[in-house]
């Protein structure tokens, strides 16, 4: 059985202000094309299909084409749903869809897999939709459930358990965060409390193989166990990470190999670093002119509208970000001493600005028109 392993599409998310609709839905057009020339048979998404819980209307129609696009390249496809997720929402529906898609959103169906089967005979997939502690942990009385590790090691016993008693090959499909990785800073929402959710490796033996969401970068924790990570860029920290899924086989005997399916980066993301002049006219710069950009300018004060500036070279620049180059050896003392010394209001003015500008006092022309207000501010009081 030939199966996709995908996650984390987060319809309806945007990217630094901007709409991903049309980028994301150009990428998932490759992604079933992908599942056509492999001649996949079952894709699994494993949560964190929209990235709210009350996704706007235009998501909807995403999703739906692309579930049925799949569904008419041959493949049987099974969804589950993630932390972004309302479970409700992405539920409810499930009874409406074609017999080839399962939505699994129900926590109470923890254990009772969705059997598909090839010539070697049944493949036992069991989904497993993000379970919140406090809300699930009524579901299975006399068991202690106060953080997410514990919930999924539980959900997993129950599917060892259920595995136990029919035999043959089987796959996991959950959300949640494992140990042994780490997120992109700003991008996953956090589930952990300290080290209580983070769920052991150990939780998820048994399965020949365990299809994780939630992270959105590719990882292997071990042969059997990944993450697909999102299939299109939502922040400048994922920049570096490619975007893909698994294609996993399974043969009589289970898992038999594994590889990796790139997918297209609609608009590539970028870091530029520099003083903001060398980023407006240095010729290093030229090859960014189509890439989303984030731009971190070096000077050593802010400098008037940036991003105006910046955008009218790199049209898609996203963001912007002002890194002294240099950090300022200086101080409270030092300053109050630089202010002690000073000889006039014009030097503890001086002293003031460069204190707040990384050491960069007045420059010639702001000395010469602090003295004129200065000038202004005697003669005023003279005549007063």
């Amino acid at each position: 059985m030939r199966i996709l392993h995908t996650s984390d599409w987060h319809i309806g998310r945007t990217f630094h202000g901007h709409p991903t609709l049309d980028a994301l839905t150009s990428v998932l057009d490759a992604l079933v094309e992908q599942v056509r020339t492999a001649r996949v048979d079952l894709v699994i998404v494993a949560g964190d299909v929209f990235d709210s819980a009350a996704p706007s209307a235009a998501c909807y129609p995403v999703l739906s084409r692309t579930l049925g696009a799949l569904v008419d390249v041959r493949a049987r496809v099974i969804v589950t749903s993630g932390n972004h997720d309302s479970a409700a929402r992405l539920g409810f529906q499930s009874g409406l869809l074609r017999p080839e898609i399962t939505v699994l959103t129900d926590p109470a169906a923890v254990g009772t897999p969705i059997t598909v089967s090839d010539e070697h005979g049944p493949v036992h997939v069991y989904g497993i939709p993000y379970l919140e502690p406090a809300i699930v942990r009524h579901l299975w009385q006399g068991v202690e459930l106060r953080s997410q590790a514990q919930t999924m090691t539980h959900a997993l016993d129950l599917v060892r358990t259920d595995l136990a008693a029919r035999g043959g090959r089987s796959v996991v499909a959950a959300h949640c965060f494992a140990a042994g990785v780490e997120a992109t800073p700003g991008v996953e929402r956090e589930i952990r409390q300290g080290g209580l959710d983070v769920v052991p490796l150990s939780a998820f033996d048994g399965p020949d193989y365990v299809a994780l969401g939630h992270i959105h970068g590719r990882q292997q924790l071990s042969e059997r166990v990944r993450y697909a990570g999102a299939p299109l860029h939502y922040s400048f920290g994922e920049g570096d990470k490619p975007r893909g899924s698994w294609l996993i086989d399974l043969d009589a005997s289970g898992l038999r190999s594994v590889e990796w399916m790139p997918l297209p980066v609609p608009r590539p993301l970028v870091t530029l670093r520099g003083p903001l002049d060398d980023l407006l006219s240095d010729e290093r710069f030229d090859g960014h002119g189509e890439h989303w950009v984030r731009a971190e300018y070096t000077d050593p004060t802010p400098q008037p509208d940036p991003m105006r500036r910046l955008q009218e070279r790199f049209p898609w620049c996203a963001t912007v970000v002002h890194l002294p180059a240099g950090t300022r050896a200086d101080d409270a003392e030092g300053y109050a001493r630089r202010v002690r010394a000073a000889r006039d209001d014009a030097e503890v003015i001086d002293a003031f600005l460069s204190h707040v500008r990384e050491g960069e006092g007045a420059s010639d022309a702001e000395r010469s028109l602090i003295r004129e207000v200065l000038d202004a501010h005697r003669v005023s009081e003279a005549r007063a």
